[in-house]
C-alpha cells in the first residue's frame, strides 16, 4: 500500500467542487433518463395505469 504524498492530495475545497460537478452531471442525467414526458411517449400502447378508477 503505497502511502499519498502532500502533492497527490486535494484539499476538502477541490473535494467539494469534484463532488458538486460529478452531482450535477449525475441529477441531469438522470432527469433525461426519467423525464415523465418521454417516458409516456416510449411505451407503445400502454393503458394509463393511473387512470379514474370510477370512470
Amino acid at each position: 500500500m503505497k502511502i499519498k504524498t502532500t502533492q497527490d492530495q486535494i484539499t476538502r475545497k477541490e473535494a467539494m467542487k469534484k463532488m458538486g460537478k460529478y452531482a450535477a452531471l449525475t441529477a441531469v442525467g438522470t432527469f433525461l433518463i426519467l423525464s415523465p414526458s418521454q417516458a409516456h411517449a416510449a411505451s407503445p400502447g400502454v393503458p394509463d395505469p393511473g387512470g379514474n378508477p370510477f370512470g
